[in-house]
């Protein structure tokens, strides 16, 4: 199952993918809500194998991230070819920080190099979306029976704010210099954990990124259960999982996002989150 959240006629609006078409969630039962989406519940599978309504028309709609919770984690440094790459040491324990949802477009909107910043970056991760609440000491088992589905999450970083001072935050947090979307697809239409996915980063027609989440130092359930033993987890919720070598800041010479170009990250079974560049006016 997939599920996306689109802006129509003003509104937000919660939809479901059959293939290319694209279904309001509320079209199809006045009663579900979005734990229905989240759970996969038995009653949600039951409906959407009987006859479904008219499609919407996607071409007025816009494309929100994907995000029904209050937490956005992010781990860095967690892919050993990234480290390399940073010249970091290989962290003890996982590495973690927080995004704002302000600090993201959706697919297909525009991300926004500021004013102040003349070193955008890209990272491309896999993110991990709740399904269930997860707090306190928990098994691997159930850390990843509590995951509602995978997206993908462009971790924009300016670079140039991120690094004058130990704390990430303002790099970090720039308003719509990320991204996530376009949908989420659910836990069991992939491999436990999301293991063994390509990911990529394109921009125009040159490779960037080319990680496979496989290479994971600390995986999905190493990450859910560091975070559930000290903060408590809740239905939407959001963990991006880190991003492998290939970042710009790290090329000789530096190679960072530019106003006008179009930048892609692909994850094998997820599909593509695609989003220009533009300066911020």
């Amino acid at each position: 199952m997939r599920w996306s959240v689109l802006e129509i006629a003003g509104h937000a609006e919660m939809v479901l993918w059959q293939g290319e078409d694209a279904y309001l969630l509320r079209d199809i039962d006045k009663t579900f809500i979005a734990d229905d989406v989240l759970n996969c519940s038995d009653r949600l599978q039951k409906r959407l194998a009987a006859a479904l309504p008219k499609p919407i028309d996607l071409q007025d709609a816009k494309y929100l991230p994907p995000f029904l919770g209050q937490k956005i984690l992010c781990a860095g440094l967690n892919y050993r070819d990234h480290i390399a790459e940073t010249k970091s040491k290989t962290p003890q324990y996982a590495n973690l920080f927080i995004r704002y949802p302000d600090s993201l477009a959706g697919h297909g909107q525009a991300l926004e190099i500021p004013a102040i910043s003349t070193e955008f970056d890209y990272e491309v991760e896999l993110a991990v979306v709740m399904g269930q609440p997860l707090s306190g000491q928990v098994s691997r088992e159930r850390a990843l029976a509590a995951v509602s589905g995978y997206t993908i999450f462009n971790d924009g970083s300016l670079r140039d704010l991120q690094f004058r001072a130990s704390q990430w935050t303002l790099g970090k947090n720039v308003p719509r210099s990320g991204a996530m979307g376009p949908w989420v697809v659910s836990a069991d239409e992939l491999p436990a954990g999301g293991k063994g996915l390509r990911l990529q980063t394109l921009v125009g027609n040159e490779c960037l990124q080319d990680g496979n989440t496989a290479d994971l130092i600390f995986d999905v359930a190493d990450l859910l259960i560091a975070i559930a033993a000290a903060l408590p987890l809740s239905p939407g919720d959001v963990l991006a999982t880190g991003t492998p070598a290939g970042v710009g800041f790290s090329r000789q010479p530096p190679r960072f996002l530019q106003d006008g170009e179009i930048c892609e990250l692909h994850i094998e079974g997820i599909g593509t989150l695609r989003n220009p560049i533009r300066r911020a006016g």
